[in-house]
């Protein structure tokens, strides 16, 4: 059931990956949002926040903090702290934490279409961030992730 929310990212429960970014998440996990997905992920430098992926439906990410490297069509581009990123429909993307210290990106998407390719990417290998062979299915593309659990942590925001 979608409720009205209001909260500070301070106080939204937070989990943390071996391979991935920690994650700020304001969705109930028994009451997802129906539209739109909004998180806030935050990444140390050469930490991608997921793996090389499309989705048929836009996405815009904005950087809350630090530097990060955005991967999109398999070219590299340097980010920092206020830069915006809207991202097509169908546009391979991914970002890894760039410079000195952590970096974090506000995640907006939609939810109208729950799909998602994720192709091969040499550059976004480069950061473990990329599917070993091309696949539709997340389950393939996350596989070996997929053997460490997400952990509950004590929320990293905010940063610096």
């Amino acid at each position: 059931m979608d409720q009205l929310l209001i909260t500070n990212v301070a106080d939204a429960p937070a989990a943390s990956h071996p391979h991935r970014a920690t994650i700020i998440d304001f969705e109930p996990d028994d009451a997802p949002w129906p539209d739109t997905g909004v998180n806030v992920q935050v990444m140390q430098p050469g930490q991608p926040n997921c793996r090389y992926h499309s989705e048929p439906v836009q996405e815009d990410f904005l950087v809350l903090h630090g530097e990060c490297l955005v991967i999109v069509d398999d070219e590299e581009r340097p980010l920092r702290q206020w830069d915006l990123v809207h991202c097509p429909a169908n546009v391979p993307h991914v970002f890894v934490g760039a410079g000195d210290g952590p970096s974090a990106i506000l995640c907006i998407g939609s939810r109208r279409l729950e799909q998602a390719h994720y192709p091969v990417s040499k550059v976004a290998a480069r950061y473990d961030a990329s599917a070993r062979e091309a696949t539709d299915e997340p389950a393939e593309a996350y596989a070996d992730w997929r053997k460490e659990p997400w952990t509950p942590v004590d929320n990293p925001w905010p940063l610096g």
